[in-house]
């Protein structure tokens, strides 16, 4: 198998880097025929407030997000070097024809049908394994790093690596559900086993969905390796309050927190 792909990004970040999901800025920029809220302008403001990476999840209806807007932000990351472009989506609808088009640093393959309104599990890998193995083929061939939404479950990812990924992203959303309840450790600590599995497999570990200012620190205090958080919704809702600029510098604070390390 050919080793992970990795970029001079990957080589030289210590700790968690924060990837900035814009979608929903798209999503208020859709209800009128107008260009505001920008979507790049706002991506702008992440990155120069120190945002690691900007992740969109282009979908078929192009409800938010829009093909023109991943040409965009493709053409803003160019004169951000040492940022990542991380584009999610279902390889088996839009996703590799942008993939193909624009060659992101990142493609993170999520199972969601047409129809979702946000994703809600991973993939299963006997059912989709095979029909994944060529796609993550194709995109490694172009030099993008692969990443595939899956599961708290440690016995999934020894499949993961055997079909090529690079990385794997864990869906939090059970965690965000159990947080604060006498759930919590139980639930952290099959994340926390799976990130182990993942890591032993030879795969990279990603974290995404529902993870807020609150649940984060926590998280990555107990989820190990973690070398990415891809956060949409709660930063965006942050943002409404405090500003992009402070939303995403709060976020940082929360992965430089000592709870998070």
């Amino acid at each position: 198998m050919n080793p992970m792909i990795t970029t001079g990004l990957d080589r030289q970040r210590r700790g968690t880097a924060l990837s900035v999901n814009v979608n929903k800025i798209a999503l208020l920029r859709n209800q009128r025929d107008l260009a505001i809220p920008s979507v790049v302008g706002l991506a702008t403001v992440a990155l120069e407030a120190g945002a690691h990476g900007i992740t969109v999840h282009p979908r078929p209806d192009e409800r938010h997000v829009r093909r023109h807007d991943v040409a965009d932000l493709h053409a803003l990351m160019r004169g951000w070097p040492e940022a990542e472009f991380n584009l999610e989506g279902n390889p088996f609808h839009n996703l590799m024809e942008l993939v193909r088009e624009v060659r992101p640093q990142q493609c993170t393959f999520v199972p969601d049908s047409a129809e979702q309104a946000t994703s809600d599990h991973g993939w299963d890998f006997a059912a989709d394994g095979a029909r994944l193995a060529p796609l993550i083929d194709e995109a490694r061939s172009l030099g993008v790093r692969v990443s595939l939404f899956v599961d708290a479950d440690p016995g999934a990812m020894a499949a993961a690596r055997a079909i090529g990924a690079d990385r794997v992203e864990l869906y939090t959303e059970p965690f965000a559900q159990a947080w604060g309840t006498p759930r919590e450790g139980a639930v952290l600590e099959r994340f926390a086993a799976t990130a182990r599995a993942a890591a032993a497999a030879g795969l990279g570990v990603n974290a995404g969905h529902d993870l807020n200012r609150d649940n984060l620190g926590l998280f990555l205090a107990e989820v190990p390796g973690v070398l990415e958080v891809s956060i949409g919704h709660a930063l965006i809702a942050d943002a409404l309050l405090l500003g992009m600029r402070e939303a995403v510098r709060a976020y940082l604070d929360v992965i430089a927190s000592p709870a998070a390390r």
